[in-house]
């Protein structure tokens, strides 16, 4: 965990195993810490939610506590593996002083939580460029995070290549 100079605003982000996500995290590596590797203003935390084995499996049904571990382990396994390749993405641009943190529960919960926990001034995300029917099925973790955390939300969009 990175060191917070008490001063320093805390600049928390929603990090997922998804090429939009590591866009994002270089964006802002490249625009807010860029020139030292240190932002005197913020404190960058990057958060993973991981999911439950239960919203993975499914609940009920024979044989379901059996594979719960064995899931919940390769959970486990891709948090590390996500956090593991922020990390690099982190020092690779010469910011060492980042904290990392892996919470279970739904991204919306677990970002909007974090933000109050953190006392965050500045959640960032990257954006999935879902269609709107997959945003509709699935919902926005974005769109939530916009509409009910407590600070500042900026969303980085991965730019669309032109044919």
């Amino acid at each position: 965990m990175g060191e917070k100079n008490q001063q320093q605003q805390v600049m928390l982000f929603g990090i997922d195993e998804g090429e939009h996500s590591f866009y994002a995290l270089e964006w802002v590596l490249d625009h807010f810490f860029a020139a030292s590797g240190f932002n005197r203003t913020f404190h960058l935390v990057v958060a993973y939610a991981k999911p439950t084995p239960s919203t993975v499996v499914g609940l009920g049904g024979p044989g379901t506590m059996d594979i719960m571990g064995v899931v919940d382990a390769d959970l486990k396994k891709n948090a590390q593996e996500v956090l593991e390749k922020g990390k690099q993405l982190c020092t690779s641009k010469g910011v060492e002083n980042a904290s990392f943190e892996v919470v279970e529960g739904d991204p919306r919960n677990v970002l909007v939580e974090g933000v109050e926990k953190h006392h965050a001034s500045l959640l960032v995300l990257g954006s999935h460029g879902y269609g709107a029917l997959k945003r509709a099925v699935l919902g926005s973790v974005s769109d939530y995070c916009a509409h009910h955390a407590h600070c500042s939300v900026m969303i980085v969009k991965k730019p669309k290549i032109k044919h």
